[in-house]
């Protein structure tokens, strides 16, 4: 079996710390699942490593899109399977590593995306008011045009959702049967590590981040994403942070407030994240306030033999 290393967990828990850690140990590279650091330009608000950061690690699918390009799930998993597939022919350990729940979706499961009847924008549409709202509103929306394929297909089955919705969207008709549970790609031997610390840690973690981000240049970055004529209708601007500062920078919001609702949205976001993966049944947790770096990276490649 392939095997690839896949680290997930919320948002300032410390992946990328970790991440990096690891492929220095494997040698080995990393491949980014992370919706908004894949866009070009995106850099302080999405937490994106620096170069010096990357301490030479070769990271995939990180500055990958350019900021007015709408992306789906859907491109974004046959590129980090092109990845993947390109380091194990190599002998490596593929590191996938982010927190955009997705986005490992799209690795961990065989999907179907209907190709012959789609509607891209839409589609990406629907994945990011996922990620900013939760599963629960992209389910209401399929309550509302299509009760009869809401009732069959349970909201955490977001892709079947999604797919619903498009067709609807597409046709005006309602889903014929797109109620199938997805099934697990068997074609990888998947290794979950979820990486966690105690609630008021992370959430002081993320308070702290904000403030740092605020002193790294953010409100500078979004200045010239927005010059560019970037704005809130943009897929990429929808990141949290991002819009937030947008709204600033408008004169609809005080600078005291633009922090708080990051903060907030933040917070709100890392908890979604944890209800996510505490769905895959195989995942194993290391808590990173018991664990240094090193214990998690042994502990790791310990699991690798298994």
């Amino acid at each position: 079996m392939k095997k690839v290393i896949v680290l997930v967990g919320p948002t300032a828990v410390g992946k990328t710390d970790l991440s990096i850690a690891l492929a220095k140990k494997l040698d080995t590279e990393i491949i980014s699942a992370d919706s908004v650091q894949i866009y070009k330009g995106l850099d302080i608000g999405s937490a994106k490593p620096t170069a010096e950061e990357q301490c030479g690690i070769i990271h995939h699918l990180i500055d990958h899109v350019s900021p007015f390009d709408a992306y789906s799930v859907s491109e974004y998993a046959k590129q980090a399977f092109s990845s993947i597939d390109a380091l194990i022919e190599r002998g490596k350990i593929p590191i996938v590593a982010g927190g955009t729940g997705l986005y490992v979706n799209a690795l961990l499961y065989d999907m179907n995306f209907g190709e012959s009847l789609a509607d891209v924008p839409f589609r990406t549409e629907m994945e990011r008011l996922a990620e900013a709202e939760g599963n629960e509103a992209v389910h209401l929306r399929l309550r509302a045009v299509d009760p009869e394929a809401a009732e069959r297909i349970h909201m955490n089955n977001l892709r079947r959702v999604i797919r619903a919705l498009e067709v609807n969207h597409i046709t005006g008709k309602p889903m014929a049967d797109f109620a199938v549970a997805p099934q697990k790609n068997e074609h990888y031997q998947f290794q979950i590590y979820g990486l966690t610390r105690p609630r008021d840690v992370l959430y002081d973690r993320i308070n702290r981040r904000v403030h740092l981000m605020l002193q790294a240049g953010l409100i500078d970055e979004v200045k010239r994403l927005k010059s560019l004529g970037l704005d809130d209708s943009f897929q990429s601007m929808q990141g949290i942070g991002y819009k937030e500062v947008l709204a600033y920078l408008d004169g609809k919001i005080s600078i005291e407030r633009m922090v708080e609702i990051i903060q907030q949205f933040s917070r709100n976001y890392a908890k979604r994240q944890m209800t996510w993966f505490k769905r895959y049944e195989d995942i194993i947790w290391l808590d990173l306030e018991v664990l240094s770096t090193d214990d998690a990276v042994l502990k790791i490649i310990e699991g690798l033999s298994l």
